[in-house]
């Protein structure tokens, strides 16, 4: 289970927030426009960032930069 050790994992890269407008989700709550997020994994669609909630979440590539 990976996905438990992402938090002390070192960092892949840093993107940027540029929108929190999801048609489906709500994001806005734990991502902020503007702020940059440190990226510690990364697929196709997603990307998985240390989030203002201090905990790992998933989000589309569509939010960032």
């Amino acid at each position: 289970m990976i996905h438990n050790e992402w938090l002390t994992k070192e960092t892949i890269r840093t993107v940027t927030c540029t929108h929190t407008d999801a048609a489906k989700f709500l994001v806005s709550n734990v991502l902020t426009p503007g702020k940059t997020y440190e990226v510690k994994n990364e697929t196709e669609e997603f990307i998985f960032v240390v989030d203002n909630t201090g905990k790992i979440g998933g989000f589309y590539k569509t939010y960032f930069e």
